[in-house]
């Protein structure tokens, strides 16, 4: 009798290992993706617009590179900042083309599926601290064409550094649940008709990956959709993110922030905003516009 019970725990135990490990399998890009990405006549100017619009520099940076460093120096993706989190620090890998330390041995499906699905070439999963629930949402023209761009950016041989997370968060596997629920091929919010409220908001919702900040997380990190760019607790446990638009801000004045880091007010972005604006202040001007229209438009249409 108590042979045969442990003979069904032992099945059970089977069984559900391979339901968890069914459900925590990595995802590929689908053949439509693939296609399109192999098909698209990569523009490397067009690709560093888009570096510029979806932050890559911000994070993968020098950590000590001083506030508005010049663009050759923020170009050099050599890794290394921290982000605290209720689950352990993560550090910003190199991403420079060194093919050793960075990522200068990969090809364009692995760099899509990093950025797209947060999946390693090696098939692991990214932490979501690389916001790829957000980049999902990139055309693959606009993926191309940051690859294209990748190739002119100096290789740099510093090594990254293991992120500091402790059990149960350092068994990547279980992120493919996290995944499930995490991982939306939607935006948080309706589309628009309008070309310049849907520019707006592909720059906020894929590139700009602004709710990473700017949206409060549920009790496992995801992103609460709900509350959707309604200001968040800060992770470094300083303060708190503000919500978008800021109240009483016009179209203009977001633009103009964008621009130059001035508020209505005259005062100046500081912190990790300062990389933001040196960002925004590089894309071009109807770019900027056209988010600041998205996010005007959001105080008049409910979130989902």
């Amino acid at each position: 009798m108590i042979g045969r019970l442990a003979g069904g725990v032992a099945v059970l135990a089977v069984l559900a290992g391979g339901a968890f490990w069914m459900l925590t399998q990595p995802a590929s890009l689908s053949d439509e993706t693939l296609a399109a990405l192999s098909a698209h006549d990569a523009d490397a100017q067009a690709g560093e617009a888009v570096f510029w619009a979806a932050g890559c520099a911000s994070c993968h940076s020098a950590p000590d590179l001083a506030p508005g460093a010049a663009p050759e120096a923020r170009m050099v993706l050599t890794g290394g900042r921290s982000f605290p989190s209720d689950f352990g620090t993560f550090y910003a890998p190199n991403i420079s083309p060194d093919p050793e330390h960075g990522i200068g041995d990969w090809t364009l499906p692995q760099f899509a599926h990093a950025v797209m699905q947060g999946v390693s070439p090696e098939g692991a999963h990214y932490y979501p601290a690389f916001p790829y629930t957000t980049y999902i949402h990139a055309t693959p023209g606009d993926i191309a064409d940051l690859w294209a761009f990748w190739q002119t950016l100096p290789a740099d041989a510093t090594p990254s550094r293991a992120h500091d997370v402790g059990f149960p968060f350092s068994f990547r596997r279980g992120l493919g649940l996290w995944k499930r629920f995490n991982l939306h091929d939607d935006y948080a919010t309706p589309t628009f008709d309008d070309a310049e409220l849907a520019r707006g908001q592909y720059l906020v919702e894929a590139l700009g990956h602004c709710a990473e900040c700017h949206t409060p997380r549920d009790a496992l990190g995801g992103l609460e959709r709900g509350q959707w760019l309604a200001g968040a607790p800060n992770p470094a446990g300083e303060g708190r993110i503000p919500a978008l638009p800021p109240e009483g801000w016009s179209a203009f004045d977001i633009a103009a922030y964008l621009e130059t880091g001035f508020t209505p007010e005259f005062d100046t972005a500081g912190g990790e905003m300062a990389d933001v604006i040196d960002n925004m202040s590089r894309i071009a001007a109807p770019d900027r516009a056209a988010i600041a229209a998205y996010l005007v438009a959001l105080r008049s249409s409910p979130n989902p």
